[in-house]
Order: C-alpha cells, then structure tokens, then sequence
C-alpha cells in the first residue's frame, strides 16, 4: 500500500480514492497550482486535507462560512488531525490561544474567512507561519457569473505577491466554463493543472411540480419520509419560520435557519440537524454549503432558485453518500414576477443583466419538459450519453404534448408585426397585451391596437401565453434580448417556422398529478375508541391543570391518531399529527405511560 492510500485508510478510514482526488493530491504536492471541479459529495475537502500530512508546514484553507469551518475542523479533529479554524465565533483569549500554536506551529491546517485574512496585520503572520500550500474552497464566490459571488474573494489575489512559491488549489462544486475561466484568471492561478468530474448525480431523482398550497404539498411529500432527514430552501427568512411551524405543528421535528436568528439559535438548530435529532431543517439558501451530513434523503425547493448553479448546489445536499435521493423543486410564475421585480429594482445594469439571464434559464429548467439530468449536465457544458436518465419526473411520467401549430403562428406572427410596424420590438408582457386585446396606455400610444395581430389569442389567458413564449425561446424559435430591455425577436428558424408553417408539437404545461390527494379529516381516523375516551380525560386534566382550553394540549386529531398507533415510547411519536418537539417534551411521557398502561389490561386493536 502506498503513502496515499495508507493515510487514506488510516487516517480518514476511505478503502479507495474517488475520481481523480488522488490525480489532485498529487499535482498539488508536486507543487502545482491545481483548478479541481467535484461535484458535492464527491470528496474536494480530501483534496487538500490528504496533502496537508504529507507536507511540512501550514496548509491554509479559504473558506466563507463559520459553520462551514467548524463542521470540517471538528471532523478533521474526530481523525487526529491538527486542524483550526479562527474566525468571530471564538472568544478572545482562545483566539490568541489558537494564534500561539499557529506561531509555535502546532497546526496543519487552519480554515480561515477571505476577510479576516487580508486583514494588513495578517501579512506578517501568513509570512512567520511556514504556508507550504493555499487551498480556496467555494471558489466559485470569487466570479460575478458565479450563483454567490463575493468581491472579498477577488482581494486573494494579493496572495501570490505575499507567498509567491506557494501553490494554489481553487476548489468548486459547480461552475461554468465561464466560471471556471473567471477563477483561473482572478486568483493568478499559474498554469494550473484542471480537473472536472463528471456534474451527474445518479442517485438523485428530480422532479418539478407547480406551486398549489405549498405547504399541504410539503406535508405530503414529508409524511410519506417521517423517519429521512431532509431540507427545504425558502426564498424568505419568514417563509422558513412558517414551514417549520407548520411542521412542527404536525408532529415533525423541524426546524428554522436563517440570518435573522441569533448565532446561538442558529448553531443549535444546525447542530441538532448534523446529529440526526432534528429531521427537517427550513432554511434560505446560505444553509449547507459545505456541510458534510451524508444521509440527507431529501431536498425541496418551496421557491423558485435564482439560477441553475445555486439550485444544482442545493440540491447536491441530498444523497451525499450515493444512497437513492429525491429533489423537488415547487414551480410557480408568481416567483419568477417576484424575482423579476427585485432584478429591476437593482442598480448595476451590468448585474441586472446577469441576474435576469440566470433566472431565464433557471425557469427555461422548471418548465422544460426534456429530460432534467440531460438540462442540468447541458447547462455545465456535459453532455448525458442516453436519451432518459430514468430519474426525473420528465422520463418517469413525460407530459402531454399538443398541436401548436396555430399558438406558435399567432405568437412569432405577432412578433414579426410589432417589428414590421415600429422601429422597436417589445418584450413578452407587451407582446401577451396585444395577443390578448388589452387596451393599455402602451399599446394605444404605440398603434398596436391596430395591427392585424391585436386581438387574435384572446382564446387563452395570459399565463398560458407566457408559457408558449418560453417554450418557443427554448426550442429556438423565439430569442430574448439581454439587458436593461429584454425584447423579443424572431430567430432565423423562427421566420422559417412562420413562412412554412410547419407543423409545431409543444407541450402542455406542468400540471398537478392527476391522482386525488387524500386529506385527512378528524373525524376518518379509524381508532381505538375506549382508548380515544381514555386520553381525552387526560387531556382534560392536564388542561384544566395549566388553565388552557383542551385543544390547547392536544386537537381530537392527535388524540385518535395516538389511539390507532399505540405509541408507548417516545420515540414513537415522531410523525404523529399535531406533536411538536415541545409537546413532546411537555406532554410525551405522559400519554406514552397512559397507553402502555391501558394495553396492560386491553388487547391492541388492527386497523386498516
């Protein structure tokens, strides 16, 4: 067994390498600057942990979140190896403890924030601490194409002038080409030697579905997973608060992580997620980059994500140990408005311009019907070798398709018009006013309510519309232009389409599945109905104790349902309606205790 491979075993407890980590490990201890692209959950943290004791000296990781740092030291620290990380979480004194043992050089590795490290009286610490080697993990932060960039990752430049023979990893889970350019360029990275897996994630299945009670939806997709462990991205601090006491509220253990809650809050919520205490964790999207949980089952989106690269990351979160996992991500217009309305509001045109591309393609991704894993690797320049990956609700369950034809000639007709006409084009708003006959301040001040084309589509409504736009900007008939004025225009294969009139097959848009949702109603719980009347008087009892209504401890819905399920441990009442962690806490013992001893003395009844 080689060195490599020897510490790998004994230190990290891995029998093989994953895909090209060792190619990676050993240009950069060959000193080489390294680009290296791994998917999440395909091991770019070993990249530089596995180098770092095979070097002397101090390897120093770039990293940009607190939680990040402290869930890779801790585990670092797990294996034996001498890691730290320095960053606002810590107090003073073990601060300057930490600094010792950098100047004494006890550490291998230290996880350090972009800012605190260009800070000038850092200059003579990175200078004193023998750095052999630079690792800037999430760098995608550092290019404004990127999906979260940073401009305090550019200022990491400065670090080739400082340690000039040190060599540089840049590691990312998701970039473009164009990325990836950006980085290599930004950071100096001298010609360095790029590594890109495969972006495919076999395990993981996606589906897309349109956005109706979002939170009846995300209740019954979690109700059908009560023991897995799962995330679901909100746009909005307050939307995480309310579908985690929704949750909650149904007897599963969630709950809420966003910037808005106290650090201590944050941290505990977090922690509780990592242990497997906390099931469902609703979070904005800052939470889990990084975090190395490995039986995440599962990934909502309850938003629409603001561009292809975030939502990939995100949803990367699931399946981190290559065992089956689901994706779904909730589509309506309505957020695309939102998001639109935020992008105008933005003041840097050439950030505005950027932002309403990504978003462009991100809704092209939730309203196409083609296969999601071929959208997602096209979208990162790979190329998916079959037709049907077999894991997406588009191979699964392909949507309905129609005749086009006259949609798609009154749509590209109504283009070529307002350009025949006018000196300008218009943009999809304006275009589905004139299809639809809307008689606005615009199209009478613009003569449009006198072309041929005004009027004609009135037979749908203007979402519907909207949606044969987008499909044909995605089958290339119709182009938007980028900018402050995103206007319309015909593709060449768009005025071939409108002179031949060939027949066009488009697809029907998302639609809710056609099987009837069951609702469950108080009184169709089918129970024990001696067992029912018995907890009703313990509630009963336990409310007049508190002074409260008898609903107030638990509803007649978590009280049948106990009656049908028999909990006698604790841990039995996960999944139950109605019993949060804090009536649980309250209550759990109690009721648990009350059945056990009624089935002592009555025989435990089946139900269907």
């Amino acid at each position: 067994m080689d060195d490599l491979l020897l510490t790998l075993k004994t230190t990290f407890g891995y029998g093989a390498f994953r895909p090209l980590q060792r190619e990676i490990i050993e240009a950069s201890l060959a000193n080489r600057d390294v680009f290296a692209l791994l998917p999440t959950g395909g091991g770019k943290s070993l990249c530089f942990q596995l180098p770092a004791l095979h070097r002397t000296g101090l390897t120093v990781v770039v990293s940009p979140l607190i939680a990040l740092m402290k869930d890779q030291v801790d585990q670092l620290q797990a294996a034996g190896v001498a890691a730290t990380f320095l960053n606002s979480s810590l107090s003073t004194g073990e601060a300057k403890s930490r600094l010792r043992g950098l100047h004494q050089g006890e550490w291998r590795l230290l996880y350090v924030a972009p800012e605190r490290l260009m800070l000038d009286e850092w200059r003579d610490n990175l200078t004193s601490w023998n750095v052999t080697a630079l690792a800037i993990d999430e760098a995608h932060c550092v290019s404004e194409w990127g999906h979260d960039f940073r401009p305090e990752y550019r200022q990491l430049a400065k670090l080739r002038a400082l340690l000039p023979d040190v060599p540089v990893m840049a590691l990312t889970a998701t970039a473009t080409e164009r990325v990836r350019a950006d980085i290599i360029t930004h950071l100096q990275l001298r010609q360095p030697d790029v590594f890109v897996a495969s972006f495919n994630r076999p395990n993981l299945t996606y589906r897309v579905l349109p956005k109706d009670q979002p939170l009846k939806q995300i209740i019954e997709f979690v109700r059908k997973r009560e023991d897995e462990s799962g995330i679901v991205y909100c746009a909005t601090r307050a939307t995480t608060e309310r579908v985690a006491e929704a949750l909650a509220g149904r007897g599963f253990s969630a709950r809420a992580y966003h910037a808005g809650l106290d650090a201590e809050e944050r941290s505990r919520n977090q922690e509780l997620f990592l242990r497997d205490e906390c099931r469902i964790i609703c979070a904005t999207i800052a939470f889990g980059m990084g975090i190395n949980k490995p039986n995440v089952r599962w990934v909502i989106h309850h938003d629409l994500p603001k561009n292809i690269e975030g939502y990939y990351q995100e949803t990367g979160r699931a399946g981190r140990d290559s065992l089956p996992s689901d994706c779904l991500l909730l589509f309506s217009g309505g957020d695309a408005a939102k998001q639109t309305h935020f992008i105008d509001e933005m003041t840097d045109e050439h950030e505005k311009s950027v932002a309403r591309n990504q978003l462009r393609v991100m809704m092209h991704y939730a309203e196409s019907s083609g296969c999601r894993r071929t959208e997602l690797l096209a979208y990162f320049g790979e190329r998916f070798p079959v037709n049907e990956c077999g894991a997406c609700d588009n191979c699964l369950e392909p949507r309905e398709t129609y005749d086009g034809t006259v949609v798609a000639q009154k749509f590209l007709s109504c283009i070529y018009r307002i350009r025949q006409t006018g000196r300008f084009g218009v943009g999809m708003n304006h275009l589905i006013e004139v299809l639809t006959g809307a008689e606005t301040e615009k199209v009478e001040r613009w003569g449009h309510h006198r072309l041929s084309t005004y009027g004609i589509g009135k037979e749908l409504a203007r979402p519907a519309w909207a949606a044969v736009g987008r499909e044909l900007m995605r089958l290339g008939y119709v182009a938007q232009a980028e900018g402050e004025f995103p206007i319309l225009e015909l593709t060449a294969e768009g005025m071939n389409l409108l002179r031949t009139r060939e027949k066009i097959t488009l697809t029907k848009p998302l639609s809710l599945p056609k099987a009837k949702r069951v609702t469950r109603r108080e009184g169709e719980i089918e129970c024990d109905e001696i067992l029912f009347a018995h907890l009703r008087n313990l509630r009963k009892k336990l409310a007049d104790e508190r002074g409260v209504p008898a609903y107030v401890v638990f509803g007649d819905a978590t009280l049948r349902q106990l009656a049908r399920e028999y909990p006698t441990r604790i841990g039995e009442l996960e999944g139950i309606t109605g019993i949060g962690e804090k009536k649980r806490a309250e209550f759990g013992a109690t009721f648990t205790a009350a059945i056990a001893e009624f089935l002592e003395t009555n025989p435990r009844l089946k139900f269907a």
